[in-house]
């Protein structure tokens, strides 16, 4: 049994057909990864996407496409991605099962490789793209 990497919220899959409608022709959608900074250690990325790289996993979702980087996959297995707009900032934000904390301003957070025996258990699907 596989597992399901990464969900979006409607709200998410707004903004990302959003951000690729306004990026021009070359835009297919965005890009997710993980990478070593701030605080906390690790930080989320999301990149614009104009050329998909094969090994990614592809979610789509009303239109929406999310690629995510292989090297990311084990962090955010079961993570929903959302966007939220708030008095004082407006994002996309990762209610991430993985994640053991954050820094205090919110832009990094130490991330631990998903516990697969555990989302065995919770019975989460397959969304493979590639």
């Amino acid at each position: 049994m596989g597992f399901a990497v990464m969900s979006l919220t409607d709200a998410a899959a707004d903004r990302v057909r959003s951000i690729v409608e306004g990026a021009g022709a070359d835009a297919k959608g965005i890009r997710v990864s993980i990478k070593k900074g701030g605080c906390a250690g690790m930080e989320y990325a999301v990149d614009l996407v104009t050329e998909p790289n094969a090994k990614d996993d592809l979610i789509e979702h009303q239109g929406a496409r999310v690629w995510v980087a292989p090297e990311a996959v084990l962090y955010l297995l079961g993570t929903q991605m959302d966007f939220e707009v708030t008095t004082l900032r407006s994002g996309f934000t990762f209610n991430n099962p993985n994640q053991t904390s954050a820094c205090g301003c919110g832009e990094s957070v130490e991330l631990k490789p998903a516990d697969l025996a555990a989302l065995a258990a919770r019975g989460d699907a397959v969304v493979r793209a590639n």
